[in-house]
């Protein structure tokens, strides 16, 4: 049998230092998936629809869809 004594558990203050660094984790967490969101999702969606519209002719592709029956008011 060990004749030391064990060390007291640090109670007073205990919630509010684990809940300090579980914050500051969380921040740095959300910044890092805003960001991964912001370059992996938005960036490229921008970017296919500016390519889209680039060259984009609305009266042309009316005219196919019109010409498939498409649209029934519009002959």
């Amino acid at each position: 049998m060990a004749s030391g004594t064990l060390a007291k558990p640090q109670l007073p203050g205990l919630l509010a230092k684990r809940l300090q660094i579980h914050i500051v984790g969380a921040f740095i967490v959300s910044l890092g998936v805003s960001a991964l969101y912001k370059f992996g999702v938005v960036e490229p969606r921008k970017k296919a629809y500016a390519d889209f519209y680039r060259n984009y002719d609305c009266m042309k592709d009316f005219e196919e869809m019109r010409k498939a029956g498409v649209f029934k008011s519009a002959k």
